[in-house]
């Protein structure tokens, strides 16, 4: 795919036309029906918890980086665990392929054949917080976080996820993930129905001062095997072409750094 700057490139993947990523209710942040229903509430749950954007008391407003982003020796984050992405915008050179690409500001994302998306909207500000990518019965929600430059922040936020589905009256475990420890939980959810549970594994890939989340659903989460097969194989790879420009300015670890509508998409929005 694209050159990395300090690494080898990677494997090329089939491109989706951006006109047919989203449907009409998805660029107006209203999401129409999957096919499999229990992927809209799992994406509820999770939106409820996870990184607490609001949560400034948890916070240390001294905590927020006006470094240039450079790691020094005492930096506890593992970059090698993002040897195969997701990558920073320094590290890869987008020049280097003709590939198509979703350009969304904070976060650069790369389709495959028969993707569908879904864009979740603060209606208020008309942000985009996340977007949601499915690929047949599973799906994966990106959204990205400011972190602190050279101290991991994973494990307070997979403490803090832990404590939620307790609270919730479900279950969760922690586990090795392909990029550090990931969280699985079991929730329970009411539908129409009845009582089900929405199942959900989440990863964390951070780099120079941002946290990416990917929250798997649907049937490639329910496996419980660590390896992952058909449309839960495609939707790791998606993850791991994730490309990150968190920007220069200073922000609290913790805040959602929100997306932006590519020119042609908001072009769409308007005509709508």
């Amino acid at each position: 795919m694209f050159g990395r700057k300090k690494k080898q490139k990677l494997a090329e993947e089939d491109i989706l036309d951006e006109n047919e990523l989203l449907e009409d209710g998805a660029a107006n942040g209203e999401d129409e029906d999957l096919e499999d229903e229990d992927l809209e509430d799992e994406v509820e749950q999770d939106d409820a918890d996870g990184v607490d954007e609001d949560d400034d008391e948890e916070l240390d407003e001294d905590a927020v980086d006006e470094q240039d982003g450079e790691d020094d020796d005492d930096t506890d984050v593992d970059h090698d665990l993002r040897e195969d992405g997701p990558f920073d915008i320094t590290e890869v050179d987008l020049e280097a392929d003709e590939i198509e690409r979703l350009d969304f500001g904070a976060l650069i994302l790369t389709p495959f054949d028969d993707m569908q998306m879904q864009l979740q909207v603060d209606q208020s500000t008309g942000q985009v917080q996340s977007a949601l990518v499915m690929a047949g019965q599973s799906a994966i929600e990106v959204a990205l976080f400011a972190a602190p430059a050279r101290t991991s922040m994973v494990s307070d936020v997979i403490d803090e996820m832990a404590a939620a589905a307790t609270e919730a009256g479900g279950e969760s475990g922690v586990h090795d993930g392909p990029f550090g420890p990931e969280i699985r939980r079991m929730i329970p959810v009411q539908t129409e129905e009845g009582e089900a549970y929405h199942v959900s594994r989440t990863w964390f890939a951070q780099g120079p001062r941002w946290l990416l989340r990917g929250v798997l659903m649907g049937e490639a989460a329910q496996t419980g095997e660590a390896e992952l097969e058909g449309d839960g194989e495609l939707l790791f790879e998606f993850f791991c072409n994730v490309v990150v420009k968190r920007g220069d300015e200073p922000m609290v670890p913790g805040d959602l750094i929100p997306m932006e509508l590519p020119p042609e998409l908001a072009a769409q929005q308007q005509e709508a």
